[in-house]
């Protein structure tokens, strides 16, 4: 199979970075070791598509010191790093890639991953399932199963199931607790950040932030905008959520209101048009957009291009439309996931815990897959301890053990 990426010789880059985050990741380094003497997934293959990034790069190539044959797409455009893929393409890895795709090559890419004939597959987003039960159906029989990274995905296929259209298991990652309390929360706050300070060099204490969405991602990103000394605005739908935002101290309103007063507007909600036309028209001059959701539909951009005279990029990943009464609005990275799309995505520590989940939810399907119904279920809660007590160790933190009297009483015995 030939891999279809921009430059292979961008590779030494790319591997110099995979070497760096290996540093960071004791967990996974840990998994490395043990399963590439055992090598689980021999003679099985597997399609991945996630951000093509260092993180993603070094789990897809444990998976394939673990036995498996691996094939890899970007799940956005932006967030490709061709240095990264052709790192994976020189290690034996296939790779369809490339920054800066068109949606029509993006879905070309896992078209030819999928050639593969993959057994277990990593999704984020939901594309890859989409195609699998559309276009390339005839694979459906190989498949035992697989797993999401995200929110958008797990939604969408629970919607599948829903509809009892659903043909494999898949195991929502997403929904797992060493992933959402760490990643969504911790991951997308500092990394959303990191993209927009230093996409745009200016100062976020003082402005007001509007923070579309208070679930886990939503928290990350208010917690740190905080932290950051700005004044922040919550809206939301969840009336259960929005209280909670009360609660935690922040002010929370409708994006109707919302949209007079903001300087930077965040949307994390995985839903289309939270930001729209009639927003853009009472927004403040100068008034920045960035989405860390998931799609670029949580911020409606052809609305936004229509309400505009002019569009044209100022800086690179900002985008300035002008309105017809001289007021400049700014989008970030096309309205993509501004933490990957201008930046580097999640810390490594973050993703460490993250790949573990992704990597124990293949363990978990490669053996007990076969005997999964079609559904969406959630990885075993003894993985998520077995992910933690590692983490900790790596750490070099003790924790208290549970006497027998103690287990007994609580009834764990």
């Amino acid at each position: 199979m030939e891999s279809m990426i921009r430059d292979i010789k961008l590779a030494p880059s790319g591997h110099d970075k995979i070497e760096w985050v290996k540093n960071f990741m004791p967990v996974m380094a840990a998994i490395d070791e043990e399963f590439s003497k055992t090598k689980p997934f021999a003679g099985k293959k597997m399609v991945i598509t996630l951000h093509l990034e260092a993180k993603t790069a070094y789990m897809a190539e444990i998976f394939q010191h673990a036995g498996a044959e691996v094939a890899i797409t970007g799940s956005n455009p932006l967030s490709t790093q061709d240095d990264i893929a052709a790192a994976l393409v020189e290690d034996g890895l296939n790779v369809f890639a490339w920054h800066g795709c068109t949606e029509e090559e993006y879905f070309t890419f896992i078209d030819k991953a999928l050639d593969i004939k993959p057994d277990i597959i990593i999704d984020d987003g939901g594309d890859l399932v989409h195609l699998l039960h559309t276009k390339r159906r005839e694979l459906l029989e190989n498949i035992i199963g697989g797993s999401e990274e995200t929110t958008t995905g797990v939604h969408r296929l629970r919607g599948l199931a829903k509809e009892g259209k659903l043909e494999f298991p898949m195991i929502a990652a997403n929904d797992a607790y060493m992933k959402f309390l760490f990643d969504n929360r911790y991951g997308t706050g500092q990394s959303t950040w990191d993209g927009i300070m230093r996409t745009t060099n200016l100062v976020i204490a003082g402005k007001n932030v509007v923070i579309s969405g208070y679930g886990w991602c939503g928290k990350g990103g208010a917690m740190r905008a905080r932290g950051l000394g700005a004044n922040v605005i919550i809206t939301e739908v969840d009336p259960i959520k929005a209280i909670e935002a009360v609660f935690d101290g922040f002010r929370v309103m409708p994006m109707d209101e919302a949209a007079k007063v903001g300087d930077i507007f965040l949307t994390l909600t995985g839903d289309k048009d939270v930001i729209r036309d009639r927003h853009f028209a009472v927004m403040k001059n100068g008034a920045m957009m960035a989405n860390s959701g998931h799609f670029d539909c949580e911020i409606n951009i052809p609305e936004l291009d229509r309400a505009s005279v002019s569009r044209r990029t100022v800086r690179n990943n900002i985008e300035e439309f002008k309105m017809a009464d001289g007021r400049k609005l700014y989008l970030l990275a096309e309205g993509r996931l501004v933490n990957l799309a201008a930046g580097d995505g999640h810390p490594a520590e973050i993703m460490d815990l993250s790949f573990a989940v992704q990597f124990f939810s293949a363990i978990h399907l490669l053996e007990h897959g076969k005997d999964m119904k079609p559904d969406v279920y959630l990885m075993p809660e003894e993985i998520n301890t077995k992910i933690a007590e590692r983490k900790l160790k790596a750490l070099g933190v003790s924790i208290d053990v549970l006497t027998p009297e103690q287990r007994a009483y609580l009834n764990l015995e």
